[in-house]
């Protein structure tokens, strides 16, 4: 215990989300096997778990790169991928181990079904997101992706339309972007898509946050749910730190006897969460 003696706890409902660890264990069994595997774009958005699995062998490549590969397996992230590169994939020989998430699988297929029925397509998304791309690409790269409702105002929308949305987004941000269109005079057909155990999070992190006098929050900065996680916290408590490795940690960030709360992104390992503890008790 250091001089500060700060009390530490780490939020139990913190940490990876059922889509990335289904990831990362099917990655290191293969790892483990093979001594090597190729992986599609950050595996996760955490660039301290992307360097121990890259120390076992984990090879990250881009689209790019799959180009000029053959004969190869490949895993796909939680954050599922376009059809475009499926197609690929058979042309080059390359065994895909899907690890898409569940849930963007479901509202992949949702956003297809819409797009082969004609339907006039709106994601509340990140542009540029993974997730987002392998969306898109289920409409032939037709949907309109829109991170805020002013995106909108420049566009000429037709009368009736369908929205939906990136899985880690905000629902109370989905259902006021829903009402906005309405009332401004749109036939809104909305999918609310959103994964719950993101969701969720975003109400035991107000109970969580407010017992703390400091709260960490430890995310990589590539992370969108980290940053709405983070928001939340700091909307709670407003002391609320974003940090991403043990390293942006410093004492005078803390007073004496401070009970300080840790807890993360979705995409935040459990073991990173732990240093972060281990720092901060020896303040």
């Amino acid at each position: 215990m250091g001089a500060y003696q700060l009390k530490v706890q780490i939020d139990q409902d913190a940490g990876f989300c059922f889509g990335v660890v289904y990831a990362i264990d099917m990655a290191e069994e293969i790892l483990a096997e093979e001594g090597y595997l190729y992986c599609l774009g950050d595996i996760v958005h955490n660039d301290e778990e992307v360097e121990r699995l890259k120390a076992k062998g984990l090879r990250i490549i881009d689209h790019a790169d799959l180009q000029n590969l053959y004969n190869e397996k490949v895993l796909i992230r939680a954050h599922g991928e376009a059809p475009s590169t499926y197609q690929l994939a058979l042309e080059h020989n390359i065994t895909l181990i899907d690890a898409s998430c569940p849930v963007v699988l479901k509202l992949q297929n949702r956003i297809k079904t819409s797009h082969d029925n004609k339907e006039n397509i709106i994601i509340f998304g990140k542009h540029g997101h993974a997730e987002v791309i392998g969306l898109q690409g289920q409409t032939n790269n037709e949907a309109i992706v829109f991170q805020d409702l002013a995106e909108l105002d420049t566009v000429e929308l037709p009368r009736q339309i369908t929205l939906y949305s990136q899985t880690t987004k905000s629902t109370d941000k989905f259902y006021h972007i829903k009402e906005q269109l309405i009332e401004r005079g749109y036939e809104v057909k909305a999918n609310d898509t959103i994964c719950r155990q993101v969701s969720n999070r975003d109400k035991d992190l107000h109970a969580f946050a407010t017992q703390f006098d400091k709260i960490v929050f430890v995310s990589g900065k590539k992370s969108s749910n980290g940053k709405v996680l983070f928001e939340v916290c700091r909307k709670y408590n407003p002391n609320t730190y974003f940090v991403s490795a043990v390293n942006e940690l410093s004492p005078d960030m803390f007073l004496p006897g401070d009970a300080v709360g840790i807890s993360g992104a979705t995409s935040t390992p459990m073991w990173l969460m732990e240093q972060v503890k281990a720092e901060l008790e020896k303040y």
